[in-house]
C-alpha cells in the first residue's frame, strides 16, 4: 500500500506538471489539528496538535484538477483512565494525564473541483507513515501502533491570491492497533490552515 500511493504521488506530480492546462502551483502551509483515535481504550473528545508541509495544485482544467501534499501531522489522544483491556501494557507512571503522542507523514491525494475561482472542493484518499510514538506508555517498549494509517479526506479551501484558507475532516479507515484484535483504534481528525502559495 505505501508502494502504491507513492507511485500515485509521482505519477500525479510529474504527469500534473508536464500536461495541466488550467495551471500549476506550489505551495506551503501550516495548522490545526483537532483529534482523536476511537477505541474503548481512549478518552472521548477531541484534543490539540498540529500540521505543516507543502502542497500542489495542478488543474487541468477550470473545474478538475488534483492537489497531492506532503504533510508532517501530529496526533494526539488520552488513554482512558480505566483502562481494563490492555493493564499490562499500559505503564501508568509514565504520564499521569496519560497522553499519547503520535507524528506521521501524510501523503494525501485529494481530488479538486473548483467553484469558481474561491472556492475549491477536496476529496481523496490519505496514507499516513508512522514516524515516532510515545512509546514511555508502554512497558517493556512494546509497539502498540502499526506503522500506517490508511484514510479518507474531505473538504474545503478557499483562495485568496497568494493565499489558501482551509477546512479538513480525515477519517481513517484503518485499524492502527497492534496489540490484537479486542479493540479497533481508529483516527479522526479535523484540520484547519493556512496555506501560502510559493510558486
Amino acid at each position: 500500500m505505501k508502494r502504491l500511493l507513492l507511485a500515485c504521488f509521482a505519477i500525479a506530480v510529474f504527469t500534473g506538471a508536464s500536461y495541466a492546462q488550467g495551471g500549476f502551483r506550489l505551495g506551503a502551509k501550516l495548522g490545526a489539528n483537532l483529534n482523536k483515535v476511537d477505541g474503548v481504550s481512549f478518552k472521548d473528545g477531541f484534543d490539540f496538535s498540529y500540521h505543516a508541509g507543502g502542497w500542489m495544485e495542478i488543474d487541468f482544467n477550470k473545474k478538475w484538477g488534483v492537489q497531492p501534499e506532503v504533510l508532517f501531522n501530529q496526533s494526539t489522544t488520552q488513554r482512558s483512565s480505566f483502562n481494563t483491556l490492555y493493564p499490562t501494557y499500559v505503564n501508568p507512571s509514565a504520564d499521569p494525564n496519560g497522553k499519547i503522542k503520535l507524528n506521521y507523514l501524510s501523503i494525501p491525494i485529494l481530488l479538486r473541483y473548483n467553484i469558481g475561482n474561491l472556492v475549491t472542493l477536496n476529496a481523496g484518499p490519505q496514507f499516513g507513515i508512522l514516524l515516532s510514538q510515545d512509546k514511555d506508555f508502554l512497558q517493556n517498549g512494546k509497539e502498540a501502533f502499526k506503522s500506517g494509517d490508511f484514510s479518507m479526506v474531505g473538504g474545503i479551501q478557499l483562495n485568496l491570491s497568494m493565499l489558501r484558507i482551509y477546512g479538513r475532516y480525515n477519517i481513517g479507515l484503518s485499524n492502527i492497533n497492534d496489540i490484537d484484535n479486542q479493540d479497533k483504534w481508529k483516527n479522526q481528525q479535523i484540520q484547519l490552515g493556512l496555506g501560502l502559495k510559493l510558486l
